[in-house]
């Protein structure tokens, strides 16, 4: 995936959807904020914004907040929208190697007993159907990373439904999408939200696969290149 971009300085994040930044002539201004996680550690004040902008005119804020690269350097993809479509072409690449093989890939197919919508359906011709949920992973502390980083009743919600899969005879992944260029494992995040990490636990005991892949971040001038490059472990803590 290649985005372009232009860089600001961070002001201040607020109101969930919304960032000022301070352009590279000194210049204020607004852009969106396409997260609605807590974003710890990826919207400090100063940090470096990597914007895109929208051709659309009918948008209020017309730039879109994609990277931020922090401080220390690292690159985290804060987008939430960019991990399902960089989590796609993976899969067609047959980068991500434990659901290679696929005959269909399907988006946004409902599902469950909880009116969810899984975030990818692969069929095989010999193989159960695979339901795949795809979670974005920005959150790094002590040098691990976790999810979630709020407490998501969403989350919890997957995480029965695939479970409810399993148990009726499918194949049912969760895909953590490493989006933070300084995270190496994952966990859950106990800490944060405690009945989320215990649905995971059981998730796993009733068969639902965990795997996560890392991407990787290449910056050129106004354009940064993202890829997924390896699978990471995924820690039980």
């Amino acid at each position: 995936m290649i985005l372009q971009v232009q860089s600001a300085k961070l002001i201040k994040r607020y109101k969930r959807f919304l960032a000022d930044i301070e352009l590279n002539g000194g210049e204020e201004t607004t852009i969106h904020c396409a997260n609605t996680g807590a974003m710890k550690g990826c919207a400090e004040p100063n940090d470096t914004v990597w914007f895109s902008t929208s051709t659309n005119t009918k948008r209020k804020y017309p730039f879109s907040w994609e990277i931020t690269q922090s401080q220390n350097n690292h690159f985290i993809c804060v987008n939430t929208l960019r991990a399902n479509q960089l989590i796609e072409e993976a899969l067609h690449q047959d980068l991500i190697k434990e659901l290679s093989g696929f005959d269909e890939l399907r988006r946004e197919v409902k599902y469950g007993n909880e009116n969810s919508r899984v975030d990818f359906l692969a069929t095989y011709k010999n193989a159960p159907d695979t339901y795949i949920e795809v979670k974005s992973v920005t959150l790094l502390n002590d040098g691990h990373g976790y999810f979630p980083d709020a407490v998501t009743t969403r989350g919890q919600k997957h995480l029965r439904e695939l479970m409810d899969m399993v148990t009726q005879g499918h194949r049912a992944v969760l895909l953590f999408a490493v989006l933070h260029s300084g995270i190496n494992d994952i966990a859950a995040a106990s800490h944060i939200d405690p009945i989320y990490a215990k649905l995971l636990k059981e998730a796993r005991l009733v068969g639902v696969e965990i795997i996560a892949y890392k991407a990787d971040f290449s910056l050129k001038l106004n354009e940064i290149e993202i890829n997924v490059v390896e699978k990471i472990p995924f820690i039980e803590r």
